[in-house]
């Protein structure tokens, strides 16, 4: 007999399936899934969390189209993953979690890190509820706790019931994770599945699984679009991650060149279309989304990244062109004037062969366009001013200028904080898709060193000379710091820019600091956004072999930027030190934006 064990079972039938990336935190009883993973030939990355390991492996998802797993003990380490599960499935990103759980023969009996039972009884009826599990048939037994929990926060969540039937759950779960919206989907493990053996020849192994179909939408819907263009007096086109997602640069750039209509992107928009094209009007937000009387939403949500498409940031009488793959998204807080489902680049290839059929496009002298370029010629004027102020500690503009004059025009940006990254979203241009990674749908922090590691080491995989610069808070980098570590050992070349302000949103100086102690109980002083001033996060990376540069003015921060830039063997984290009252530039109040609908088209709501 050829005998195969459950962990060979998983890494064979993950490999199967065109799966080359796993991170995790190994224990028991998943020791051996990793090790038959590296024998399989998949790229295994240990992590310091769960959390981390899972926003590294969604990445991958995300910058491939092909979900990574992250894998996990049971009990608290699928529990610790559950935060990035959430985060891939609202961020519609494929991953695959593979939690290891409880010997099946141990359920229910407080076996080591055993999931907690899920039970509607009172907490002290919990024997009556063991006994009641313990006399259910062996069918219903097998259903886990850690499957039960993980149906919140993924597509598919399954334990599959024999060794024989691990290759097909596995396809599975990689197939529900990349058809229709992408997400998070869990495979369930039980400790005596994965040093079983069992004659491979009884395995009922499964190819493959084939691409996501690719659907097109109604041409009724395509042509009621096109009209609604033609007749726009004010027209703009929103690019999303998710056609950042599906590819569709090529298609989308065409759209906005054939038909010369601006366009804004979402945050990890950005780069679908070069921040430096002609077209982009990102610099006058505000204005084009408050202004525009139809909207072409390319793979982006009406959530609150684009303020639910409510006034007063949007017209109230704005027509919503929807191109999106999900058919429950189509409609979501404002009704679509024209509703289009399917694969991105197949319907704006649909809607270019009809625009194109009688060679219209948008004039360029319109007024609509003189009134954004007006917004953008103000608003650069005002980032000037911030940028070339010249005082130490340094203010947000005058750092994100110097490092955006230094940075590769095909590094990865990876982005996460308050201020840190709405400023830099702005600041910091993308021109290439799928170069920026952010707090994203979720709003989640902590992502950022998980998002970076990702993206070095499909870069390493590549041998690609593209840098990963992770820009961080000092608050968000705070959820995921021990990753440097990973960083190290992997000798990823990462560049961490921790803007460092000594708080969340705001912090203090050290001398407000010192005096704040004397004044006795710091649990009742320090305001609560406040964090240690001046912490040395560089240290932590020198800590394990890394470079780090502690960073007060423009002269040190142009210096340690450009000798880490060069060094392409270990990361380098540069502490750049800013004033803790630092802000965004001025803001109009909301309370003019009602105003500003009925009597001006010359003022902006947000001044961005």
């Amino acid at each position: 007999m050829d005998d195969v064990t459950g962990a060979q079972l998983i890494a064979e039938a993950l490999k199967a399936q065109n799966v080359e990336y796993m991170f995790g935190i190994v224990g028991v009883p998943i020791i051996e899934v990793a090790m038959a993973a590296q024998a399989a030939g998949i790229k295994y990355l240990g992590m310091r969390n769960e959390q981390a390991a899972c926003y590294a492996a969604s990445a991958i998802g995300y910058l491939t189209g092909r979900p990574a797993v992250c894998l996990v003990v049971s009990g608290p380490g699928l529990i610790h993953a559950l935060g990035g599960m959430a985060n891939a499935n609202v961020n519609c990103w494929p991953v695959i979690v593979i939690g290891g759980s409880s010997d099946r023969n141990q359920e229910t009996t407080g076996a080591f890190q055993e999931f907690p039972q899920v039970c509607g009884v009172n907490h002290k009826h919990s024997g009556l509820c063991t006994h009641f599990f313990a006399s259910l048939p062996s069918m219903f037994q097998c259903v886990s706790p850690q499957v039960e929990a993980c149906r919140l926060y993924s597509k598919f969540s399954a334990r599959p019931s024999s060794l024989q039937m691990i290759p097909a759950v596995v396809e599975k779960a990689v197939r529900s994770s990349i058809y229709g919206r992408p997400g998070a989907c869990y495979v369930d493990i039980a400790g005596d599945m994965v040093n079983a053996k069992i004659d491979r020849a009884s395995v009922r192994f499964v190819s493959c699984c084939p691409a996501a179909p690719v659907s097109q939408a109604d041409s009724r819907e395509v042509t009621k679009a096109v009209k609604l263009l033609k007749t726009a007096q004010r027209p703009l086109i929103i690019i999303g991650k998710g056609a950042a997602y599906a590819r569709a640069e090529r298609e989308v750039r065409e759209l906005v060149e054939v038909t010369g209509i601006p366009f804004l992107p979402t945050p990890m928009g950005k780069g679908v279309l070069p921040d430096d094209h002609p077209n982009c009007v990102a610099a006058a937000r505000s204005r084009a989304l408050l202004q525009a009387d139809v909207v072409v939403l390319l793979g982006a949500r009406l959530n609150w990244i684009l303020h639910f498409g409510f006034p007063p940031r949007f017209s109230p009488h704005v027509k919503v062109i929807q191109v999106d793959l999900c058919a429950e998204e189509l409609s979501n807080n404002i009704r679509a004037a024209s509703a289009l489902m399917g694969d991105m680049r197949a319907v704006v290839s649909q809607l270019l062969e009809t625009l194109k059929s009688d060679s219209w496009s948008f004039p360029s002298d319109a007024e609509w366009w003189a009134t954004l370029k007006e917004k953008m010629v103000a608003n650069a004027h005002m980032s000037k001013t911030l940028v070339h102020h010249s005082t130490v500690p340094m203010n947000y503009y005058t750092a994100f200028h110097h490092i955006s004059e230094l940075l590769p025009k095909d590094c990865i940006i990876v982005s996460e904080g308050a201020n840190t990254m709405d400023i830099g979203r702005t600041t910091l241009l993308n021109y290439l898709p799928r170069h920026r990674l952010d707090a994203g749908t979720f709003g989640t922090m902590g992502v950022g060193p998980g998002f970076a590691i990702a993206a070095a080491v499909l870069e390493q995989t590549q041998q690609s000379s593209q840098r990963v610069v992770c820009v961080e808070g000092d608050s968000a980098f705070g959820f995921s710091g021990m990753e440097v570590e990973t960083m190290c050992r992997y000798k990823l070349p990462i560049i961490i820019i921790v803007i460092n302000n000594n708080g969340i949103y705001s912090g203090v100086d050290p001398d407000t600091w010192r005096e704040m102690e004397k004044m006795g109980d710091m649990t009742t002083i320090a305001p609560p956004v406040t964090l240690l001033p001046e912490a040395r996060y560089e240290q932590v990376m020198t800590a394990f072999g890394g470079c780090g540069y502690l960073v007060r003015t423009v002269e040190e921060l142009r210096s340690a930027l450009q000798e880490s830039l060069k060094n392409t063997q270990m990361p380098s984290l540069l502490n750049v030190l800013i004033d803790p009252a630092s802000d965004r530039k001025q803001q109009v109040p909301l309370s003019h934006a009602t105003h500003h609908l009925q009597v001006s088209n010359t003022s902006d709501v947000l001044i961005n």
